[in-house]
């Protein structure tokens, strides 16, 4: 999936797919300014600052993110991370479907094993980060957690779904209450991207 666009003045801030009142009551349009229209928008700033004039000018978001280190990592990390993330959500409730769902079953039993594993994950990791579910080149569904901007390509995995547990995504509505976060944006998740995710893996 594309996560990025990129011009000649280098990489840009995706839009969201919705209206920032889209996600409400489980995240509210205030979050929504704040993390993408200040939060994500201070990373692709940061990342065009940081590359310019240099040969990572000339790369996608992606090739950036597998072959740099340190702040430039960090930022296009983080550009990637939140465009993934936003896209992963959606103002209307999808059931997991097809094959997805039959793998989600195979590798934990239920959805709800799936909800209490991100959720037991997102609560466990220290400090900020990120809560993946990833495949692996066998397909085999894992739950990874990954501090700071870590994401699943730098580790050979195709990251299917990603849950920001860094405060900013979610101290606006919840305070420190992490685990309410998690647990109301499951509601809002898009199933059908993920599951859509899946089947374009490697």
């Amino acid at each position: 999936m594309n996560t990025s666009t990129k011009d000649r003045t280098g990489i840009m801030l995706a839009p969201l797919p919705y209206p920032e009142d889209a996600l409400e009551p489980q995240i509210s349009a205030e979050t929504l300014r704040y993390h993408h229209g200040k939060h994500h928008q201070t990373y692709v700033n940061n990342l065009n600052m940081l590359i310019a004039e240099t040969p990572y000018a000339h790369y996608s978001l992606d090739e950036i993110v597998m072959r740099s280190e340190g702040s430039i990592f960090n930022n296009a990390a983080q550009v990637w991370n939140h465009t993934f993330y936003f896209e992963s959500l959606s103002p209307k409730q999808e059931a997991p479907s097809g094959e997805f769902l039959d793998v989600v079953l195979r590798d934990f039993g239920s959805m709800e094993n799936l909800k209490s594993e991100m959720l037991r994950t997102a609560v466990s990791l220290f400090g900020s980060g990120w809560v993946w579910l990833a495949c692996d080149k066998h397909h085999k569904l894992v739950v990874m957690p990954l501090q700071n901007a870590g994401n699943p390509l730098t580790h050979g995995m195709t990251p299917l779904l990603a849950i920001d547990v860094w405060e900013h995504a979610y101290y606006i509505d919840y305070r420190n209450r992490r685990a309410d976060s998690v647990s109301a944006l499951w509601d809002k998740i898009n199933w059908r991207i993920v599951g859509e995710r899946f089947r374009q893996a490697e």
